[in-house]
C-alpha cells in the first residue's frame, strides 16, 4: 500500500467555513452546507459540486472509520483554489491507498479524491492527522 504525499499545501489559505462530524450522521447536512458554501465560486457547476462533494464524503467518512473522531472538516481559499482539510485524532495511522482490494469491497475513497481533486496529500499536527485535497478553479 502507499501513501499520498505528505506535506502542508496552504499556510497561507484562508479557512471561510468548517464542521465537525461525531459520526456519520453529520454527512448529509455536510454535504448540503458545502454545496452551498462552493456557491459563488469558479467551483458552482454540476462538476465542481460533484467533485468537491464527493471527495469531501469520502474523507471525512474515512477520518469517522478509520481514525478517531471527531473529524473536523475545513473549507478554505486560496485566490485560484478551494482546498479541504479533513482532520481526525488518531495519530498513529496514515491514509494509505488499498491497491489491492477487489473492486466493490470498499478502500476507494482516497482514489476517488487523488481523481476529483487537483492534488491530495496530508500531514500531522501536534493533535490531528489531516488530509487535504486541492481543486484549481481551472482545471488542465
Amino acid at each position: 500500500m502507499t501513501s499520498p504525499p505528505a506535506s502542508v499545501p496552504h499556510p497561507a489559505a484562508a479557512e471561510f467555513r468548517h464542521w465537525t462530524l461525531d459520526d456519520i450522521t453529520g454527512l448529509r447536512d455536510l454535504r448540503a452546507d458545502l454545496r452551498r458554501a462552493v456557491a459563488g465560486t469558479p467551483l458552482d457547476d454540476e462538476d465542481g459540486l460533484d467533485r468537491i462533494t464527493v471527495v469531501a464524503t469520502e474523507l471525512a467518512t474515512n477520518a469517522l472509520r478509520h481514525g478517531r473522531p471527531p473529524a473536523r472538516i475545513r473549507l478554505l481559499r486560496e485566490p485560484d483554489a478551494l482546498l479541504l482539510d479533513v482532520a481526525d485524532h488518531d495519530l498513529t495511522g496514515e491514509p494509505l491507498f488499498d491497491q489491492d482490494r477487489p473492486i466493490g469491497h470498499g478502500g476507494l475513497g482516497l482514489r476517488l479524491a487523488q481523481t476529483f481533486a487537483t492534488e491530495l496529500g496530508w500531514y500531522r499536527t501536534a493533535k490531528t492527522k489531516n488530509i487535504w485535497a486541492r481543486f484549481d478553479f481551472v482545471r488542465d
